[in-house]
């Protein structure tokens, strides 16, 4: 029912009342700020309720399935209840609102800086880069497999499951339902453990590295007794699934859409080129 407050870069604001806060991005695009962010720090010497504040009430006018996913957790999201949170809001992305609401009279400070390089989406555009261009060898190595089957049973277990009991569920149709609804409750868990990635290391850090150890464990020794992929259509398959994969990781990288767009479509080209290329420089060694 009353405005909110406009976030403005380097600002440092203290109240004590409880406000909503909003930051308006600015739509001109500059290529300095491919892989920046801002971090807005909120903290106070005693709790405070820290409520994201979604404008879309519709989830089925998103855009992308991240915007969906994203819009569906923010519904589903409880306030949190603490005395200092970190929110990293991507340049270029949308505008973001959420309200502070103190328990008691006590002041808060709510501090806004940028990150002109990001070194997470750095890493997620590099990472996509490497793995959709080396996608063909990794789907070939058998320590890769291991690794790629213990990584799937930490951060999706219920698809790492789902995978294992395969040959046991008769119709195809009945399997790609249930894969459906694992990879969105899987997403879902994701989102929510990036999220509190932060309070749970500081609060429940035995129970973390306990399941961390014994699904890792265990999804090693699934991968071993069903081996390496051998099947040419199996190595195919996962190859592509590593292609997919990298293009998120590539989109997720950035800040500005149209160049992930462009660094897809270029990775593309040149998966498609290789082979003309290959026959050409054989034609010209021959003659």
């Amino acid at each position: 029912g009353k405005n909110c407050s406009l976030l403005q870069e380097m600002d440092v604001i203290q109240k004590q009342d409880e406000n909503c806060y909003c930051y308006v991005q600015n739509r001109t695009i500059h290529l300095q700020y491919l892989w920046s962010t801002l971090q807005i720090k909120v903290n106070s010497r005693e709790k405070f309720q820290f409520e994201p504040i979604s404008e879309k009430n519709n989830c089925l006018n998103s855009e992308t399935v991240f915007e969906f996913a994203a819009c569906a957790v923010h519904i589903l999201w409880k306030p949190e209840t603490c005395t200092e949170t970190f929110l990293s809001i991507k340049q270029y992305g949308e505008d973001v609102c959420f309200k502070i609401q103190p328990f008691k009279i006590e002041p808060y400070v709510v501090r806004v800086k940028r990150e002109m390089l990001d070194g997470k989406l750095l890493f997620l555009f590099v990472a996509g880069i490497f793995l959709f261009h080396f996608a063909n060898s990794l789907s070939r190595s058998a320590k890769f497999f291991y690794l790629s089957g213990m990584i799937l049973g930490v951060l999706a277990l219920l698809v790492f499951v789902l995978l294992t009991l395969k040959r046991f569920i008769p119709r195809h149709s009945t399997f790609w339902i249930l894969m459906s609804g694992s990879c969105m409750v899987s997403l879902y868990f994701i989102y929510l453990f990036k999220e509190n990635i932060q309070w749970l290391w500081s609060e429940h850090k035995n129970y973390l590295l306990g399941y961390f150890l014994a699904v890792g464990i265990t999804s090693f020794a699934i991968c071993y007794q069903h081996g390496p992929l051998t099947t040419e259509l199996s190595i195919t398959l996962l190859t592509w699934t590593l292609q997919v994969t990298a293009f998120v990781l590539i989109y997720l990288g950035v800040t500005i859409p149209q160049v992930a767009y462009a660094v897809i479509a270029v990775s593309l080209c040149s998966k498609g080129l290789c082979y003309p290329l290959s026959a050409a420089c054989h034609i010209a060694r021959s003659v």
